[in-house]
């Protein structure tokens, strides 16, 4: 893994982790929405730092370049991020539907 590649990941990281813990002091963010982006950061870090087991994995996995590990590992990543926000967004839509089904019941009464 190139030196350049390491700084962007540890910059970036570090970047991500204090506007985190900036959003929650600010409680514009809740703790269990931001623990996977914390847990993310600290992930790439710990990459960026030891290089050496990233290439030895990304040898022993088959790909060309550690760079393409990283990048499998920030897409899936991403992808539980998603899945999360998705189950999330179910959840929420239940709830609106069953709320609109109370406000119609209760309009009805008072009919």
């Amino acid at each position: 893994m190139t030196t350049t590649l390491r700084i962007i990941l540890i910059i970036g990281s570090l970047i991500s982790f204090i506007l985190c813990i900036t959003k929650i002091k600010q409680s514009k963010l809740k703790v269990e929405n931001s623990v996977i982006w914390m847990i993310g950061s600290i992930i790439l870090i710990l990459m960026s730092i030891f290089s050496n087991v990233i290439e030895w994995i990304s040898e022993k996995l088959g790909f060309m370049a550690p760079v393409n590990f990283v990048y499998l590992i920030i897409i899936g990543f991403l992808l539980i991020q998603l899945f999360i926000e998705n189950i999330r967004i179910t959840t929420l839509n239940e709830k609106i539907k069953d709320l609109n089904h109370y406000i119609a019941l209760k309009e009805k009464e008072r009919e």
